[in-house]
């Protein structure tokens, strides 16, 4: 995981910024979820985009990541597990970068071709 992290890191020119990732179990992802957005139930992936302002490396933020979410909905993406976990890392990523894809269709459509940009990077056919 590490190593396609540092990949979308390098292929987003974010080589300079620092991000931390939580791989977490469903209780704490509804708590995390309840708590930031209201919702009381669990979630794939959060994002929490940090400001660097004024720091010599920038902190773009955190990523949490539902791990036993992430195994169940696999099968729905047509993912093993590992893939799952990536297409959330990344998800979560442009997140981080301001891709929101509640804020419209075109939106929506705007991330999830550079979702399958990022993806087809990371796994070459």
């Amino acid at each position: 995981m590490n190593l396609s992290l540092q990949k979308l890191c390098d292929v987003l020119e974010l080589s300079h910024t620092e991000l931390s990732v939580l791989f977490t179990d469903d209780r704490e992802m509804r708590r995390l979820n309840k708590q930031y957005r209201r919702k009381d139930s669990t979630t794939d992936v959060l994002s929490f985009p940090v400001s660097g302002d004024g720091m010599e490396e920038p902190l773009l933020g955190d990523i949490v990541i539902s791990v036993p979410q992430a195994l169940r909905q696999a099968p729905e993406f047509q993912n093993d597990e590992r893939s799952e976990i990536t297409r959330l890392l990344i998800h979560g990523l442009l997140h981080l970068l301001g891709y929101d894809h509640e804020v419209s269709k075109r939106e929506a459509a705007r991330m999830e071709r550079e979702e399958l940009r990022l993806a087809a990077i990371l796994s070459p056919s």
